[in-house]
């Protein structure tokens, strides 16, 4: 008798482990681990086959010697470029981010083999071949499945690489709608509403997808840009790529991270994306003070917004900043007004923007606030 419930308590004990390490694996998918509670200081970098080791350890270590502790590394979603170079910075002391573009996707090999993976304007013209603003402007819709597909398996190979501590992802959006009011003039338009060059997706996917749902056809809307069910829509599209990519940066053990407009609201107005609804880990909105008229305080209040749309969602806010218009007292003053304003850390577009003078401050501040 005392054998038997022996046997029986030990096989208790058993299934009590198993559960257990069940319990800690399904947790390590579904909440890979961030950072520790430093402010942070992040730096956007691009890359290539062409260059060197050499002279990615020397760009690598000038940025950890002056108080970078993380790199978003552009490799136009290359696996193999990535897994050279991130155990390269990471042997320099720097976490990697697999840095992708996401729903702009120029020069995709792949896509472009697909005329009707792309988004369309309501004025009729496809991102395949008449591009709004700039020729890289190639959008993939987010409501055709075979786009998806492809940009989460984009997604996938970089979350596979090792050393990577997330995948970042850009250009997680719609074209916009309206451009930072300091880039009209080199476009020579004006923006006052939504004007249908600019005004995307009325692809046959999203349009026929939309009308399974709602029974309305957008392209004969007489003002679509007052529906309210045809702007949420495309906000949902977007969100339902990013909440995807999120199940698949986690079940590889990567946490997901995004460059996003401003704040919001701003996002939402500007380029249809509402980052306070996904399921995201970090983000780095781009508070660029410049490309919109506004002073350096401004990149302070945009912090401050998006922290507080951002209560309770468990996503952590670090102040993206636009380097090269900066002079290094104001770069010292958006570090610490993005601080003061409750984001997380601060990242720097782009590396090759840090000047000996700008790292100076970077070094300085990194030291003020840790």
């Amino acid at each position: 008798m005392k054998k038997t419930k022996y046997i029986y308590l030990l096989l208790i004990l058993i299934l009590a482990s198993c559960q257990t390490q069940e319990t800690k694996k399904e947790t390590l998918e579904e909440a890979p681990q961030k950072e520790n509670n430093e402010f942070k200081f992040w730096a956007w970098t691009h890359a290539n086959n062409e260059r060197t080791d050499e002279s990615y350890i020397e760009e690598y270590k000038k940025y950890k010697d002056n108080g970078i502790d993380a790199i978003f590394i552009n490799t136009n979603a290359d696996p193999k470029l990535l897994s050279r170079l991130a155990p390269i910075a990471k042997k320099e002391g720097l976490e990697v981010h697999a840095w992708m573009f996401t729903m702009n996707r120029p020069g995709d090999t792949v896509a472009l083999k697909h005329p009707d993976w792309y988004m369309v304007s309501r004025s009729g013209k496809s991102c395949f071949d008449a591009r709004p603003y700039v020729d890289y402007y190639q959008w993939l819709s987010p409501s055709h499945p075979d786009a998806r597909q492809h940009i989460w398996s984009l997604v996938e190979g970089l979350a596979e690489v090792e050393d990577v501590a997330s995948v970042h992802l850009d250009y997680i959006r719609y074209p916009d709608v309206y451009l930072p009011v300091a880039l009209l003039p080199k476009y020579g338009i004006t923006q006052d509403e939504e004007l249908p060059d600019y005004d995307f997706d009325y692809s046959d996917a999203s349009v026929n997808a939309f009308k399974e749902k709602f029974g309305r056809d957008p392209r004969e809307m007489e003002n679509p840009a007052i529906d309210i069910e045809w702007k949420q829509f495309r906000l949902n599209e977007i969100r339902n790529v990013v909440n995807h990519a999120y199940k698949i940066a986690h079940e590889h053990g990567k946490i997901l991270t995004a460059a996003v407009f401003p704040y919001p609201e701003m996002a939402d107005h500007m380029v249809r994306q509402r980052w306070d609804k996904w399921k995201i880990d970090v983000v780095t909105p781009m508070i660029y003070n410049s490309f919109y008229n506004e002073g350096v305080d401004w990149v302070g209040f945009a912090t401050a917004q998006g922290v507080s749309d951002l209560q309770g969602t468990g996503t952590e806010l670090h102040t993206g900043i636009y380097v090269p218009e900066l002079s290094p007292e104001e770069l010292e003053k958006a570090i610490q007004t993005s601080k003061d304003n409750g984001a997380k850390g601060v990242s720097f577009f782009d590396g090759n923007a840090l000047n000996p003078e700008k790292l100076t401050i970077v070094k300085k501040m990194k030291a003020a606030l840790n």
